[in-house]
């Protein structure tokens, strides 16, 4: 599923300054290049679960909901190709100040293997200080970003206001689209970012699949530095730090979380800092933004996801045969054993002979030896009975 941003003001292309003005560009360090080349299919495919969180204010009243789905599915790209995916989707709505906003993202990234991830979650900032969103990405297995599409919106009843951002990957280029509407007023921007100077990037989607992985992990990566895009979309760095572990009340019982920051590094603002409590199977327990008042809670323990172990397959080790040992088989070869064995194979062996004679349909009470020659009488009395 794609679609292009649309706009009813000008649209305008970000230029980047001239060599001697341009800062340089943020780069991923290898411990984040490390970390997400790490990831295997079997843990993402831990990863398909949905989740809902309610979204509450300082005073613990509900303000809203939030939704988390992962799920697989097949990406379209430009030249009609279809190729398996992570799909993301994220999706929280909620009343601030008595107002009505919400938000959502929807993004597609490359899958380098052939099942596809699909995520619904939650906003990347928390009522009431900030609207809710919705969010939706194809992921690939790497986390590399196909597409994604988020949607942000108060509805103030004098002076609306909507944000739209796109991200799409256009042969070796990641072509990013801004709408911000005020009123009446629309900007529109493009910005395009070098392909192979973006690995390491984490988009809003990637982040949600990141977080679930570390907490399967119930690790970090130490020192990892990657990129990701501030909230006026200039790309900066991001940093993931483990925060330990803690025992909350999740409905009726506790539960142990893991706990783990993300801050985005703004080059020209503040830093901002999410907390998310992640249960064992990634699982969000509670999400707080540093310096709001409200956060996103679960109400009810889910049911933990845990993984199948996979058992070696049986050996069946060759186990030398000592049938004189064994009572039965000894009884049976004992029982089947031959009183006069050269008798026995002459007998056996002598219908397999060139010179071998039909026997007569009616045997003699007295059978003849194999050894002994045949006398006259003896095979007229055999040509007799044949003849009969």
């Amino acid at each position: 599923m794609s679609f292009k941003a649309h706009s009813e003001g000008p649209i305008t292309k970000d230029h980047l300054p001239s060599s001697q003005e341009r800062p340089p560009r943020p780069k991923a360090n290898a411990e984040a290049v490390h970390f997400l080349s790490s990831l295997r299919l079997e843990e993402l495919q831990m990863l398909f679960f949905s989740e809902t969180l309610v979204m509450v204010s300082d005073t613990g009243d509900p303000r809203g909901e939030l939704t988390i789905e992962v799920q697989s599915g097949k990406y379209k790209d430009q030249q009609g190709l279809i190729s398996h995916c992570l799909v993301v989707h994220a999706g929280s709505h909620g009343i601030l100040d008595k107002t009505i906003c919400g938000n959502s993202v929807l993004g597609r990234i490359r899958a380098s293997s052939c099942t596809s991830l699909f995520v619904s979650s939650i906003p990347r900032v928390s009522v009431p200080r900030t609207p809710p969103f919705d969010l939706s990405g194809y992921l690939s297995w790497k986390l590399e970003p196909l597409e994604q599409h988020s949607h942000e919106f108060i509805k103030f009843p004098i002076l609306p206001m909507e944000r739209k951002t796109s991200l799409l990957k256009k042969d070796d280029q990641l072509a990013m689209t801004r709408s911000v509407r005020e009123g009446e007023e629309v900007k529109t921007s493009e910005t395009s970012f070098p392909w192979d100077s973006n690995e390491g990037f984490i988009s809003e989607a990637a982040n949600l699949v990141l977080l679930r992985v570390m907490a399967w992990r119930q690790t970090v990566p130490s020192n990892a530095r990657f990129l990701a895009l501030d909230t006026e979309g200039k790309l900066c760095c991001s940093t993931y730090r483990a925060l330990g572990f803690q025992a909350i009340q999740v409905g009726h019982q506790q539960a142990q979380v893991f706990i783990v920051e993300q801050t985005v590094h703004s080059e020209e603002g503040i830093p901002m800092s999410c907390q998310f409590y992640l249960l064992s199977d990634g699982h969000l327990a509670k999400r707080v933004q540093v310096g709001s008042p409200g956060c996103c809670v679960v109400t009810k323990m889910p049911i933990l996801r845990e993984e199948d172990e996979i058992e070696p397959p049986p050996v069946f080790h060759k186990k030398p045969l000592v049938w004189e040992e064994d009572m039965e088989l000894y009884s049976k070869f004992l029982d089947r054993k031959p009183q006069d064995a050269v008798t026995f194979a002459a007998e056996f062996f002598g219908c397999f002979s060139a010179n071998f004679s039909p026997s007569p349909s009616l045997h003699s009470s007295h059978p003849l030896s194999p050894f002994r020659p045949l006398d006259p009488e003896d095979l007229e009395d055999r040509a007799d009975s044949g003849a009969g």
